[in-house]
Parts: structure tokens; C-alpha cells; sequence
């Protein structure tokens, strides 16, 4: 069963994306919004973690919150709008919001 992992808290704050990237099944995926984008600054350990899953990560990235703060995605990313993200949402068989 697939899972759409959303996270909207800043990498740095707390262990959210860690535990969520280790718990990650094969046909999962990740959305980061809010100032869970802050992990694609380069440099960072967060980066580094997505770096790593890079190959086999479905990662999503809401566009207006990463262009709200000044970040690029990374090649193997994807952007989505707001229609998107609900069409994600219907894609996968459970959405998982990491509050």
C-alpha cells in the first residue's frame, strides 16, 4: 500500500525527516511544504539524507513554498501547485502527515 509522506516542519527543528525517510516503503513518497523545504538547502544534513535516497526517492516539493524561500530543487525532484498536491493525494492509497 502506498503512502504520501507530507511534511511541513523545518528539518532542523526536529527528527521528522529522518524518521520519516527511514521508515520510507519502496512505492512511497515525500512532499515537502511549509519549512520542510528548508532540506533542500545545500550543504546541510538534511540534503545530504535526500542526496543519498536520490535514486530511489519520489520527492515532491510544493513550488510556491520552496520560491517563497529562495530554494532550487534538485534535478531529481519534482514541483507541484496546490491542484497537485490533491491530485497526489488521491494518487496514493493513504497520505501521512508527519504533525
Amino acid at each position: 500500500m502506498a503512502t504520501l509522506h507530507v511534511l511541513s516542519h523545518s528539518p532542523f527543528a526536529d527528527t521528522r525527516l529522518n524518521s520519516c525517510l527511514r521508515i520510507l516503503g519502496h512505492e512511497d513518497a515525500v512532499l515537502l511544504c511549509g519549512d520542510a523545504t528548508y532540506a533542500l538547502n545545500a550543504s546541510t544534513a538534511a540534503r545530504q539524507m535526500l542526496d543519498a535516497k536520490a535514486e530511489s526517492l519520489r520527492l515532491f516539493v510544493l513550488d510556491e513554498d520552496a520560491k517563497a524561500r529562495g530554494l532550487e530543487l534538485p534535478d531529481w525532484a519534482t514541483g507541484v501547485d496546490y491542484p497537485a498536491f490533491v491530485a497526489l493525494a488521491v494518487h496514493y492509497d493513504k497520505v501521512n502527515t508527519w504533525l
